[in-house]
């Protein structure tokens, strides 16, 4: 952070000193290159202050998430028909699924 605010405030003094330079020598040219340097500083807070934010929400959301998968710990059934089991959890098999054999029966 603190390399690009020297960069930012670099950036801001030479578009003041080009704009002073343009006033000085009644040069439209100048100030024009200093507006750009000035909004390219703007562009760089912009992006710094946008991707700063973001990276925040995806390490916050990395360490939310990191436990929600390791309570778990799955067993491979020995036969088809077994349940797939969960150390908390047992889940049925895909044919055996009570709520399509109830649409299948209706």
């Amino acid at each position: 952070m603190l390399f690009i605010l020297v960069v930012v405030v670099a950036l801001v003094s030479w578009a003041l000193h080009l704009m002073q330079q343009a006033i000085d020598e009644r040069e439209f040219s100048l100030m024009l290159a200093g507006l750009l340097v000035s909004s390219a500083a703007a562009a760089l807070v912009g992006v710094y202050v946008l991707m700063s934010s973001s990276i925040a929400t995806m390490t916050q959301m990395s360490q939310n998430y990191s436990g929600y998968y390791s309570d778990y710990s799955y067993v491979a059934p020995a036969d088809e028909g077994q349940a797939y089991q969960l150390s908390d959890h047992t889940i049925a098999p895909f044919d055996s699924d009570p709520v399509s054999e109830s649409l299948i029966d209706s």
